[in-house]
């Protein structure tokens, strides 16, 4: 998923995509270790889209708290 299309989505989507992607990550790791998955690059990929999403969050709940100190 791309930064403009994870700026595009509300803030309730994205925890909700977040805790989403959370749970499919867990699933992925488990059915690797249990047996090689087809693309483990799916893993790296899945990680980077947690972290992506977890940034905007982050960015968000900063900018709403420099707007309530002012």
């Amino acid at each position: 998923m791309k930064n403009s299309e994870i700026q595009a989505l509300s803030t309730e989507d994205l925890t909700a995509k977040l805790g989403e992607d959370k749970a499919n990550l867990t699933k992925m790791k488990f059915a690797h270790a249990v047996s090689a998955i087809e693309n483990p690059n799916r893993i790296k990929n899945l990680r980077r889209d947690i972290a992506r999403v977890s940034t905007e969050l982050t960015n968000r709940k900063a900018a709403t708290a420099t707007e309530q100190q002012q």
